[in-house]
Formats: structure tokens, sequence, C-alpha cells
């Protein structure tokens, strides 16, 4: 069986709380081996509950933060919170953090200076910045510079952006992750963007529960189902899906510092 993992799940939320061992069960039949959960939607207690899933499966891992979504509602408990789940062991890197300028949840500047605060977390504990980024790219790319982001390396989750940013993110030393959204057929630029990420920095991810990949589109994503995905990004990477999975397993242990066996 070939081996996936599934870079970036939000296992963790209550989508899941009626069947959440059997949505892992699949997984591992389907070939995910490793499911990295984002503990950072809503208030601190998706970063509680992702840190307690990762403690109690070996296969799963955690990050924390805030989504920029919701940074307007950040409290000083909020970040020591942060401060004190950013050490632990189960925790492999800070976000999802960025900036989001095409719903605008929470104030431009309010998100733009907690993407700064998260950065300076993830250089003090020496661990990689997961980033949430839609139409801001531009803007993402000089908070990151700024602030000595590659020094930890990170990952442009969900990319959402054209072939010029993701070769722009890869010249700053970041991964590319690739999810459901590259099946959609009005998603051409995202394919094409494919193309211009080296195999050595490629992810995979589910963003489960949303944005689930033809052909299961329209119902409750899952990551058994980042097998889909991987099946394109493997076509418009020009090489077997073997060959894909194994590089993004790779990538994901690597940047994220997990072990792959």
């Amino acid at each position: 069986m070939i081996a996936f993992t599934d870079s970036h799940a939000h296992v963790d939320g209550p989508e899941f709380d009626a069947d959440r061992e059997v949505v892992l069960a699949r997984a591992r039949a389907a070939g995910v081996q490793r499911i990295v959960v984002i503990g950072a939607v809503g208030d601190t207690s998706s970063a509680e509950r992702a840190v307690a899933l990762a403690e109690r499966d070996p296969d799963v891992f955690a990050t924390i933060a805030t989504h920029p979504h919701d940074v307007d509602k950040m409290t000083p408990d909020w970040w020591a919170l942060h401060e004190r789940l950013a050490t632990h062991p189960r925790v492999v890197a800070i976000g999802e953090t960025g900036l989001d300028f095409y719903y605008d949840h929470s104030a431009r500047e309010t998100q733009a200076e907690a993407f700064r605060r998260f950065i300076a977390l993830a250089r003090k504990v020496g661990k990689p910045v997961v980033c949430h980024i839609r139409d801001a790219h531009a803007e993402s790319r000089a908070i990151l510079a700024e602030h000595g982001a590659a020094e930890v390396g990170g990952v442009i989750h969900c990319f959402t952006g054209t072939p010029e940013d993701a070769a722009a993110y890869v010249a700053m030393g970041f991964h590319v992750s690739f999810s459901g959204i590259v099946t959609y057929r009005n998603a051409q630029p995202i394919r094409d963007s494919v193309r211009v990420v080296p195999l050595d920095r490629i992810l995979i991810e589910t963003d489960c529960p949303y944005l689930a990949p033809v052909p299961m589109r329209g119902r409750r994503n899952e990551p058994a189902f980042v097998v889909h995905t991987a099946e394109v990004v493997a076509r418009e990477a020009g090489v077997p899906l073997a060959e894909l999975a194994a590089a993004t397993v790779a990538n994901t242990a690597r940047i994220f510092r997990f072990p792959t066996g």
C-alpha cells in the first residue's frame, strides 16, 4: 500500500465528534499513516484539543495558534496558553497563522500583528510556521521576510495563489501545500502552480472537514480523501503517484521534524 501524510487536518473539531475514531481508522486503511492536526480554529480550545489528540495517538501531531479569522478575539490569556503549548513535544509547528484579506473577519492590521507575533513565537521555540494566506500574498511575503520566518521554515498551506506566487515562496525557502482545491475544475492556476514547485517542497493536505476533493466534493472531507488530491498533484508534477506520495511523506516529516519510520 502507498503511504501518505495529511499535512493539515482539523479532525479535532466538533464535525468529527460522533465518529472520530472511525475516521482515523478509514485514514489508516487508505494508507494515511500520519496526520498533522491544526489547533487554531475559534478559541484556544482548538489548540488544547489538537494537543490532547496528539498525546493519545502516536500517528497524530499537533500545531497551535489562532486563525487569522479569529485574532480580533485574542486576549492575554490566549497568548499565554499558546506560549505554554508551543514547547509541547507533540506540537510540531506554530499555525495556522497569516493573513486573510478575502474574508477580512479580523482587522487587517490585527491579522498582521498576530502573524508577526506567531512568527516570533515559532523562532523562539525553533518550530516552523504554518501559514494561511488568501488574497494577501505580497503582504504575507513581506512579513515572512522581515521577521526571518525562513530561519525556522514554513508551509504555505492550502495554496490558492498563482504560479508566480508559488515560485516566490519556494525562492524564500518555504514548502507549498496543495489541498482538494487542486482537483476543482476552475482551479487551473493552482494546478499550474504544482509544476513550479520542486518535488522536495510539495506537501498535500485535506484541510478537512473543508474542501473535499473531486470525486468527494460536497461531502465532509476527511484524511482518507487526501489520496484523491495526491493523484491530481502527481499528474501535474509529472511523476507516478507512488513517487509523489513518498516525496510528500518525506517532505512533511522533514519540515515538521518527525520520524518517517
